[in-house]
C-alpha cells in the first residue's frame, strides 16, 4: 500500500485527457462498433423489490474474438458515471492502456431517482442519529441482488471471466464497494477480486466499516484481492480525508496477506472530481500487472 500525492500538473493533464477521450467517442471510424457493443435492459430484483436499469458495454473486439473471455467491471451510480466512463474504457482499449473489459453499469430509471434510491441501496446498517441522514440500510439486499441475480445473468449471456470481476463505487457507492467486500467475506463468496472505493463515506454509522481490515486479516484467502482507495485532499478533512487515512493504516499496519491495496490522496481534487480518475487508476492497478507479477 502507498499514499500518493498527485501533482497539480498531472491532475490537469489527466482531466484534459478524459475530456478529449470522451470527445473522441464520436469519431466516425469507431461509431458503429461502439454503438453495436452496448446493450440496455431493466431487471426486477426479488431482493430489493424494485427494478434496476442495466447497461452492458462489450469490448470493441468482442465479436472478432468469439472464444475469448473478458474481465467484468461493475459500476454503481451508473446514471451519472456511465456516460463518462464507458467511452473512456473503449478509448483505453484502443490505446492499449487497459485490456478489453465488459462494463456493466447499474442504474435507476432516471437521474433524479438515483439521488434518493442510492441511499436506500448502498448503505448498511440503518443510519443512526449522528449520521444526520436517513438510510434504511438496504445495502445487504442490494449486494444480494448483484451476486444472486445480476451476476448469473451476466455470466450466462456474455463471455465473462468469472475470476476477474471488479466493483467500482464513489461516495455512498464507494462505501458500498467496501461493504460488498465485507459481505463477500461474511457469505464466504469470491464474486469480486477487485474493489475500487473512491471518496467513501467511512464516517457512516460510527465508522461501521472500520472492522473490515480485521475481517480481512482473519481470513485465509486462496487468491489475492485488490483494494483501491482514494480521496481528494480538498474534501472535508475530518469526515472525508482523515477516515481514509485511518482506514488505510489499518490495512497496511501490519500488511494483510494477499490483499493488494493502494491509497491515493489527490492533492488538488474535491469530492465530485475523484470518481472517474479513481476508476481509471484503480482499473489500471488491477488489470495492468507487471510482467513479473
Amino acid at each position: 500500500m502507498k499514499f500518493h500525492l498527485s501533482s497539480k500538473n498531472n491532475i490537469f493533464i489527466l482531466l484534459g485527457a478524459i475530456l478529449a477521450i470522451t470527445a473522441c467517442n464520436h469519431e466516425k471510424i469507431s461509431q458503429k462498433n461502439e454503438a453495436d457493443s452496448e446493450l440496455k435492459y431493466s431487471i426486477f430484483s426479488k431482493n430489493v423489490r424494485d427494478s434496476f436499469y442495466i447497461s452492458v458495454q462489450l469490448p470493441l473486439e468482442y465479436k472478432e474474438q468469439p472464444k475469448k473471455k473478458y474481465p467484468v467491471v461493475f459500476l454503481t451510480d451508473a446514471n451519472f458515471f456511465s456516460p463518462m466512463l464507458a467511452p473512456i474504457l473503449h478509448q483505453y482499449e484502443k490505446g492499449g492502456l487497459l485490456p478489453p473489459l465488459i462494463l456493466v453499469s447499474v442504474g435507476y430509471k432516471s437521474f433524479g431517482l438515483m439521488d434518493s434510491l442510492r441511499v436506500r441501496d448502498y448503505m448498511f446498517p440503518a443510519s443512526i442519529p449522528s449520521d444526520e441522514m436517513e438510510a434504511i440500510g438496504g445495502g445487504r439486499k442490494f449486494y444480494h441482488f448483484l451476486t444472486e441475480e445480476l451476476l448469473p445473468k451476466i455470466d450466462s449471456n456474455y463471455r465473462a471471466d468469472t475470476k476477474k470481476r471488479t466493483l467500482l463505487g464513489h461516495s455512498f457507492g464507494g462505501y458500498f464497494s467496501l461493504l460488498a467486500l465485507s459481505e463477500q467475506i461474511e457469505n464466504k463468496r469470491n464474486d469480486f477480486t477487485g474493489f475500487v472505493s473512491a471518496s467513501p463515506t467511512l464516517w457512516y454509522n460510527n465508522n461501521y466499516l472500520f472492522n473490515l481490515p480485521k475481517k480481512l486479516n482473519d481470513l485465509d484467502l486462496k487468491d489475492s484481492l485488490n483494494v483501491f482507495l482514494s480521496v481528494g485532499a480538498k474534501e472535508e478533512p475530518k469526515w472525508s480525508v482523515q477516515p481514509v487515512k485511518d482506514f488505510s493504516k489499518k490495512l497496511s499496519d501490519p500488511p494483510i496477506s494477499k490483499i493488494k491495496s493502494q491509497v491515493e490522496i489527490y492533492s488538488h481534487l474535491d469530492h465530485m472530481d475523484v470518481g472517474i480518475i479513481s476508476f481509471i487508476k484503480g482499473l489500471e492497478q488491477i488489470y495492468n500487472k507487471p510482467a513479473n507479477d
